[in-house]
């Protein structure tokens, strides 16, 4: 199965690569749903609170961010879609969804458009990395509720690096896991002169790349900090070196809503807000082992 960030970061990679032109350069007008039913483009503000629930979608096996347990959705972002949900006094309804091709992809199928074959919008997508010039190429999505700064770091064994932390150039000699078709798979790989490739052992998640850096297989694991920071257990520990070559190093999560409902777009950022200034965010990041780092201009 392809990696849960895919469908984010490979996106990011592709934007920030490149030195930055003016905000907005290269806009071009893109086609918007018109004159569609609610049940295609989802529902203001008002329609929400009428009918008593909102929806959310998230991606399925993604912990911490977003998966089931005993059947039901859980995870970082299904608390904070909760505690948005509480703010607006609705109840939280939830999807879990396969990640696309790219986060266009999503977008448009759970956004603004619909998929293909089955299924309808929804009122807010969840885990959604901010980009300004990225907004501008999706002109049909609002991108609000920042939240975290979340970045590509190294875990790794005590007992192998009691003194100094591993870099990257370290795994010239020493083994490094990283979940299959990443962005820290790629990074790694195109290391100069691929001198790295013959210690990189690749799993089908960073979940599992932990469990086999935890029993010893590997010295080190590289991948997305909250993702390493849920599978830390005694033997391990983490931290985020400076990346050199690495365009995409950190990046903003928020959330996403339709572009015709400017003022549910509102009430999701002030819900997010609040919940960063009274330390309710802080705590269900901590609930799952992880450190909140806030966006700065929040």
């Amino acid at each position: 199965m392809r990696n849960q960030l895919a469908a984010l970061g490979l996106a990011l990679l592709c934007l920030t690569g490149t030195e930055a032109m003016a905000r907005c350069e290269d806009y071009v007008p893109q086609p918007k749903p018109q004159n569609a039913g609610r049940d295609i483009v989802g529902a203001d503000l008002d329609a929400i609170q009428e009918r008593g629930f909102i929806t959310f979608a998230a991606y399925e096996n993604f912990p911490p961010w977003s998966f089931e347990q005993g059947g039901k959705p859980a995870g970082v972002d299904i608390d904070i879609a909760r505690l948005i949900a509480d703010d607006l006094g609705v109840e939280a309804r939830f999807k879990l969804v396969t990640p696309g091709e790219n986060l266009e992809t999503d977008l448009r199928n759970w956004i603004w458009k619909g998929p293909v074959v089955g299924g309808a919008v929804v009122n807010v997508m969840l885990h959604v990395p901010y980009d300004s010039e990225f907004a501008c190429r999706v002109e049909q999505v609002v991108f609000t509720g920042t939240y975290h700064i979340e970045g590509i770091a190294i875990a790794y064994r005590k007992d192998q690096y009691p003194e100094d932390p591993p870099v990257p150039a370290y795994f010239r000699f020493d083994s490094v896991a990283v979940e299959n078709d990443s962005i820290s798979d790629f990074y790694l790989s195109a290391f100069p002169g691929g001198q790295l490739a013959g210690n990189m052992q690749r799993y089908p998640t960073t979940a599992d790349a932990m469990k086999a850096l935890d029993g010893g297989e590997t010295k080190a694991a590289m991948g997305p900090r909250g993702e390493l920071e849920y599978g830390l257990t005694d033997n391990l520990a983490l931290h985020q070196p400076p990346l050199p070559g690495f365009a995409v190093g950190e990046w903003t999560n928020g959330l996403a809503v339709h572009f015709a409902y400017r003022a549910l777009g509102y009430a999701v950022d002030d819900a997010v807000l609040a919940a960063l200034n009274d330390g309710g965010i802080e705590e269900i990041f901590a609930r799952y082992g992880l450190v909140l780092k806030k966006p700065e201009y929040r």
